[in-house]
């Protein structure tokens, strides 16, 4: 069986493209290593092409060129009692992806699951829980900055809620993606798709990351990590990259340690941020900007101020 090797996983291929020949597994594998050029899109769509040659196998297929439109439709059905509609897009649209990718390179006579539709979703409001200003501000407050851990959970808090960064782009970050610019602090952001975000920081996020990088000695070392694991029974910074799944796990011991009884994700903060600044008057054309996104219709899915309404007007039924 050919594996490829990208990143730290190591990625089998799938019985049913093992079985179409060696030019069918050199064209699968070639869709997620020349095509994909995000991890974590490469990983989740990995996942969805294995998920759904797997069910395909279950369900008796012995070749990918066997597959039809019905074993697709019924992967779909299977996928939404277990998952939410979201979710089921995205891997439809990984498989509809991949199988493309093998009609071109002709493996397969014809996309299968083009014609199949996945299930309708439309949303006005997010879902990702977020915090109340006090609460946030609770949890910086309530971090010991005393040690090298305290610094860097505080800077990368910090860093998400003023700058609305994305945990991909934070922990990605070098030394050197911090940078003084008209006498204040700046951030360089390398965001998803390969773009590039500049942003000032916000004068508490100065003061994090300058206490931060200075308190632990990582300012002298510009192409290295900015968000580091700590050393095992040392109590200092590694030289190796936070992962995003040991953020999540800091994010929430945080919480806890505060009170906090919310469950938060990394993705909490930016919600958080968004709200804050729309709260303080900021504008939802400037708010797309400074996280960048690709529409102001991105940006109102993090906009959480109707809460306090609706939970105003729920406090009005009175029995």
């Amino acid at each position: 069986m050919i594996e490829l090797t990208i990143k730290v996983a190591t990625l089998p291929v799938p019985a049913l493209v093992v079985s179409a020949g060696d030019r069918a597994q050199v064209r699968f594998l070639e869709f997620f290593a020349a095509t994909i050029r995000h991890p974590n899109t490469r990983r989740s769509y990995w996942r969805a092409a294995a998920d759904f040659l797997g069910y395909c196998e279950q369900l008796g297929v012995t070749a990918i060129d066997q597959v039809m439109p019905l074993h697709v439709a019924a992967w779909v059905e299977t996928l939404c009692r277990s998952v939410s509609s979201p979710t089921v897009k995205l891997r439809l649209a990984a498989v509809r992806h991949m199988l493309d990718w093998l009609v071109t390179g002709q493996v397969i006579p014809h996309n299968l699951a083009a014609s199949v539709k996945g299930p309708r979703h439309s949303v006005q409001r997010g879902k990702i829980p977020i915090l109340d200003p006090a609460e946030a501000r609770g949890i910086l407050d309530g971090i010991d900055i005393s040690t090298p851990i305290g610094l860097r959970d505080r800077a990368l808090i910090g860093l998400m809620v003023y700058s609305f960064a994305r945990i991909g782009a934070a922990v990605g970050m070098k030394v050197e993606d911090v940078f003084t610019q008209n006498r204040r602090l700046w951030l360089r952001l390398h965001e998803k798709g390969g773009k590039v975000h500049e942003m000032p920081c916000h004068h508490n996020l100065e003061t994090y990351l300058h206490e931060y990088m200075e308190g632990t000695g990582i300012a002298s070392d510009p192409r290295d990590p900015l968000f580091r694991t700590i050393g095992r029974g040392t109590g200092q910074l590694s030289g190796n990259t936070l992962p995003q799944a040991n953020a999540w796990a800091m994010v929430n011991r945080r919480a806890k340690a505060a009170g906090i009884k919310t469950k938060l994700g990394n993705h909490s903060w930016r919600a958080t941020g968004i709200t804050a600044y729309l709260k303080g008057g900021g504008t939802l054309e400037k708010a797309k900007t400074m996280a960048n996104h690709s529409s102001t219709r991105t940006s109102q899915l993090y906009d959480r101020r109707d809460d306090a309404i609706t939970l105003d007007e729920v406090e009005r039924v009175i029995i």
